[in-house]
């Protein structure tokens, strides 16, 4: 049986009751207590790109995270994740893409609460 790669891709979109200029440098702060490495930051389009720590059976995953102001006081944040999986990695790594955006999101909501 031959080892196939391709991309797993998960995203997800959440509309936030907190201004912009503070969920975008909570966004930062959310992948440093992840301690997950960010690998481009467009401060004047509000996009980054960071990379989630690979584990024993699964690769890194690489998160496009992007925010918006819906209004003034609300913020909209879409991240999209790829995983590289193989026919060999797919089955222990089912649901961890989607598993790294929840976590994202629950350190992005942490940073917000305690500002």
């Amino acid at each position: 049986m031959r080892n196939v790669a391709y991309l797993r891709k998960e995203k997800e979109t959440i509309e936030m009751d907190y201004p912009l200029g503070k969920v975008w440098p909570a966004i930062s702060k959310a992948l440093a207590s992840l301690e997950w490495t960010i690998e481009e930051t467009n401060d004047g389009k509000y996009n980054i790109k960071a990379r989630t720590k690979a584990s024993f059976f699964a690769y890194a995953s690489v998160l496009l995270i992007s925010a918006a102001a819906v209004d003034e006081k609300t913020s909209r944040v879409t991240v999209t994740a790829e995983t590289p999986v193989t026919t060999i990695t797919a089955i222990v790594d089912f649901g961890r893409t989607r598993g790294r955006i929840e976590q994202f999101f629950r350190a992005l909501a942490k940073q917000l609460t305690s500002q």
